[in-house]
């Protein structure tokens, strides 16, 4: 297959296009969620339910707690009820899922990492695909877009301890944001040919006269949230290379739209709630420059096609979807690891040497391009703590960020955010690339061998989901290591935001002097631009040039 540069240069326009279309309507929309009182008839349900009061509101450490503990409950259900599989409902003749493949399962869901260690036709029903994982996608996006908006509050707020409750605002992000848009998603899904049925599909191949059965089920509805809430499990082990998860090129490019959509429009809500919309621009521009030059970078690296399987294949192929091409293929491929979603239209251990590096490198960024639904923007808005720090020592001031210091505290709790998932990483590789057992499930030989388990617990950490699939890590040594990584790569920078945005929302307001900082407008977003690849740089630049960098080299 040959790389059209025209096809990748007018889809990618295409996409800027309709972001910038919707940024502004529909970030209005989601403050206005954020920032209202009232609660529909479906919410004041779910508070009644949950025995909640939704007009009490939470301090860092009780929203922080809500949020554990919603986790964990569904960690223990999801996994209950794969194991009963045998016994449920819809469920066809597929008994109860390995419990190690359940473990592993149940985290990744609820941590919206979505890593599939199995083959889903083959290992989940009707059942647990719709009432445990569709709904988990739902929910665990849900998470991260309520805590973006707890650390937007606490930066907004002054003099108080409270950020808002999170059993009001899942729902209200559940039931106004999330269900409405999939379900509009899913509509335009079904129109564009991805499956929606309930029975398996008979397929005749006319040429051949083989009818080959491939099971069916409600995947439309499933791949709209997975898409949209930045989730990547696919209903199918082929994920969005399968024609009946992803038909076409326009619904390869809706899908990669719709991955984008809530990310990119956060910002904007971000501008408004704190009341400065140039922050939102600022932080908005900083993320599609980063998504630009990565996407363009991956064009480049899979055009060149370096590397010996695709030498050996004749060049672009083996791994990617004759139908979608390879200028989707690396359009996909950058967009799903620049977040959190971890859903493939192409084998991403297929792809050149170096492509596959710039797809360990978008997670590495910390997926904040424009990242996953609220991960990415608060992960953008802690660099941006980070660079008015760095800018204050330049000047000789105390750092500020929208009129809060930013003092020990907050320097700990963001450094500690920085370091965190780079420790996971390359401690839990470090550690596994030692065992000469756990290294025969990585079966490739010379640096890609390392490349594999990078990537793997580079996407564990980093909640995305993707992976090597030359790595095989349905073990318990991997399936438990996986685990660790994504709980601790998920539910640890979570408290440390929440307990930033508690420390900011007790602060009173300074009002800004000519030693101010701005943390607008194209100079602070260049540097935001700049410590954002460098923190990255630094961090694991040593790791990648033992796997994909040795390995493009070596071409």
């Amino acid at each position: 297959m040959d790389f059209s540069i025209a096809s990748f240069a007018t889809q990618i326009a295409v996409l800027l296009l309709l972001l910038v279309l919707v940024h502004k309507p529909l970030g209005v929309y989601l403050a206005r969620v954020f920032e209202g009182k009232n609660s529909t008839g479906a919410e004041r349900m779910f508070h009644r339910l949950a025995g909640v009061d939704a007009g009490t509101e939470q301090s860092w450490s009780v929203y922080l707690r809500s949020v554990l503990v919603f986790s964990a409950v569904s960690i223990l259900v999801i996994f209950l009820l794969q194991r009963l599989q045998g016994v449920l409902p819809g469920s066809g003749s597929l008994p109860g899922v390995d419990p190690w493949i359940a473990m592993n399962t149940a985290i990744s869901f609820v941590t919206n990492t979505n890593w599939q260690t199995y083959v889903p036709e083959a290992t989940v029903g009707i059942f647990v695909q719709m009432c445990l994982l569709a709904v988990q996608n739902f929910l665990s996006a849900g998470v991260g877009i309520v805590v973006v908006v707890a650390l937007v509050r606490g930066i907004a707020r002054t003099r108080t301890d409270r950020l808002g409750n999170f059993w009001v605002d899942l729902a209200r992000t559940s039931f106004r944001v999330l269900l409405p848009l999939a379900t509009i998603a899913a509509i335009v899904m079904v129109i564009g040919g991805v499956v929606q049925n309930f029975s398996p599909t008979d397929v005749t191949n006319a040429a051949a006269g083989v009818t080959q059965t491939i099971p069916g089920g409600p995947v439309a509805s499933q791949e709209a949230i997975k898409e949209l809430g930045t989730n990547g499990g696919g209903y199918f082990n082929a994920n969005s290379a399968h024609p009946f998860e992803n038909p076409n090129v326009f619904i390869s490019l809706f899908q990669v739209f719709l991955i984008l959509l809530i990310p990119s429009a956060l910002p904007y809500a971000y501008g408004r709630m704190v009341g400065d919309q140039r922050q939102g621009y600022t932080v908005v521009a900083v993320m599609a420059t980063l998504w630009l030059g990565s996407t363009a970078l991956m064009g480049w690296a899979v055009a060149s096609a370096q590397g010996t399987a695709t030498a050996a294949a004749g060049g672009l192929g083996e791994g990617f979807e004759q139908r979608l091409g390879p200028a989707q293929s690396a359009i996909f491929a950058a967009s799903t690891t620049l977040t959190s979603t971890g859903a493939v239209n192409v084998a991403h251990d297929s792809l050149p040497p170096l492509a596959g590096g710039v797809a360990m490198v978008n997670m590495m960024l910390g997926e904040v391009a424009p990242g996953g639904t609220g991960s990415g923007l608060y992960g953008l808005l802690i660099l941006s703590i980070v660079s008015v720090f760095i800018a204050g020592l330049m000047v000789g001031r105390t750092p500020e960020f929208l009129g809060k210091k930013i003092g020990p505290k907050e320097m700990k709790l963001a450094a500690l955010y920085i370091l965190l998932t780079p420790t996971l990483v390359l401690a839990l590789a470090g550690i596994t690339v030692l065992l000469p057992d756990i290294l025969a499930n990585a079966p490739a030989a010379g640096p890609h061998r390392f490349s594999e388990l990078l990537y793997a617990f580079t996407s564990g950490a980093n909640n995305n989901g993707s992976a090597f699939g030359g790595i095989t890590s349905s073990g318990p040594y991997l399936s438990v290591m996986l685990g660790l990584a994504m709980l601790l790569g998920r539910f640890l920078p979570i408290a440390l935001v929440l307990a930033l945005a508690g420390s900011l929302a007790k602060q009173q307001k300074i009002p800004a002097s000519s030693g101010t900082v701005p943390t607008h407008g194209w100079l602070f977003g260049s540097l935001l631009l700049g410590v954002t690849v460098i923190m990255t740089a630094l961090s694991y630049f040593p790791a990648l040039a033992l796997g994909p960098l040795a390995e493009g080299l070596l071409k």
